[in-house]
C-alpha cells in the first residue's frame, strides 16, 4: 500500500481530533460562563457542604490559574476521567456507563434497519421499470422524513401495542421491547437514505460503463447490484455518518416515549437537577461518537472510491 491512503486517513483522524477538542472546549466554556459561582454550578441540586465544595475546588483546580484549570480539565478528559456527579454522589463515567449500552443498542438497531430498508426501497424503485412503485415509494419516504419520530412512535404504540398487543408498551425486556423504538427511529432515516441512494443509482445507470455492461448481455439486476450500486453508495455513506449522530439525539426522545433506560433518562435527570458534570459528559460523549462515526464514514469513502485515495 502506498502512503497516499495512509496520509488521507491520518488527515481525517486529525480533523476528528480537532472537532472533538473544540466540542470539549465549548462544553468547558459553557460551564465557566454559566450564571453564578462555578462551584455552585457544579454542585447543582446536590448536597452542599464545605467538604464537598473543597472537593470540587480540588478536583477542578479552581484555586489555580485559569489556564491550568483548562489544561487539567483536558488532561482528565483525555484519561477518561469525566468527573463526579455531586447530585448522585457517583463518578460520572459510572453513571453514563450503566446507561450507554441500551442507547447504543437502540441506535445501532435503528441504523441497521434504516440502511436495510433504504437499500431495498432504492434498488426496487431505481430506473424506470416500475413508475407506479417509484411514485408510491417516494410519497411514503417524503411522509416519513417530514414526520417527527416521537409522532411515529406514538402511532406505532397505539396500533401495535395498545390495539393488537404485539409488542411491550414500555421497558427494556428482551428483543420485543426494542422493535418499536428501533422502527420509530429507522423509518425517517430509511426515507432520507432511500431518496439519496435512488438518485445515485439513477445517475449511475446512465453512465457509459453501465451501457457497456448491458451491451455485453449482463442482466439488469446484476448491472444494478454489481456496477451501479457501488457508485451510488458514496453520497449515501456520508449521509449515513451524519444520520447516526442524529439517531443518537433522536434516541434520547424515543427513550422517553417508550419508557426505556438509556442516556435519555440520564440527560433528562441531569438537566432537571442541574447536574452539570453529567451534562458536560453527555455533550462530550455525543461529540466523540459523532466524530467517530463520521471518521469511519470518511475512511469508508476511501475504500469505496479509489480515486479519492489518489486525490
Amino acid at each position: 500500500m502506498n502512503s497516499s491512503p495512509l496520509r488521507a486517513a491520518a488527515r481525517r483522524l486529525a480533523a476528528g481530533l480537532v472537532v472533538l477538542w473544540a466540542a470539549a472546549t465549548a462544553a468547558y466554556l459553557a460551564l465557566l460562563v454559566a450564571p453564578g459561582n462555578t462551584v455552585d454550578t457544579i454542585v447543582g441540586d446536590g448536597a452542599d457542604t464545605p467538604q464537598i465544595r473543597a472537593q470540587i475546588i480540588a478536583e477542578w483546580s479552581l484555586d489555580r490559574p485559569a489556564v491550568v484549570q483548562y489544561l487539567d480539565y483536558l488532561r482528565r478528559l483525555a484519561g477518561g476521567d469525566l468527573g463526579r456527579s455531586y447530585f448522585l454522589q457517583r463518578p460520572v463515567a459510572e453513571v453514563i456507563g450503566e446507561q450507554l449500552a441500551p442507547t447504543l443498542a437502540l441506535a445501532l438497531a435503528a441504523a441497521g434497519l434504516g440502511v436495510l430498508l433504504a437499500l431495498v426501497l432504492a434498488v426496487a424503485t431505481a430506473g424506470d421499470r416500475r413508475p407506479w412503485l417509484r411514485r408510491a415509494s417516494s410519497g411514503a419516504e417524503l411522509l416519513l422524513v417530514s414526520t417527527p419520530p416521537f409522532l411515529i412512535g406514538i402511532v406505532l404504540l397505539s396500533v401495535l401495542s395498545f390495539r393488537f398487543g404485539l409488542f411491550p408498551v414500555s421497558g427494556d425486556q428482551g428483543i420485543g421491547a426494542l422493535v418499536l423504538p428501533a422502527v420509530t427511529l429507522a423509518l425517517p432515516v430509511a426515507g432520507l437514505l432511500a431518496q439519496v441512494l435512488r438518485d445515485g443509482l439513477d445517475r449511475a445507470l446512465d453512465e457509459p460503463f453501465v451501457l457497456t455492461a448491458r451491451s455485453r448481455g449482463v442482466r439488469e439486476r446484476t448491472v444494478l447490484l454489481r456496477h451501479a450500486l457501488r457508485h451510488a453508495l458514496l453520497p449515501a455513506v456520508t449521509l449515513a455518518g451524519w444520520l447516526f449522530g442524529i439517531l443518537l439525539g433522536g434516541a434520547v426522545i424515543v427513550e422517553q416515549v417508550f419508557g426505556r433506560p438509556g442516556l435519555g433518562q440520564v440527560t433528562l435527570t441531569a438537566v432537571t437537577s442541574k447536574d452539570m458534570p453529567v451534562v458536560l459528559a453527555v455533550v462530550t460523549l455525543s461529540a466523540a461518537v459523532y466524530v467517530a462515526v463520521n471518521t469511519i464514514a470518511d475512511l469508508t469513502y476511501l475504500l469505496v472510491d479509489p480515486r479519492l485515495r489518489r486525490s
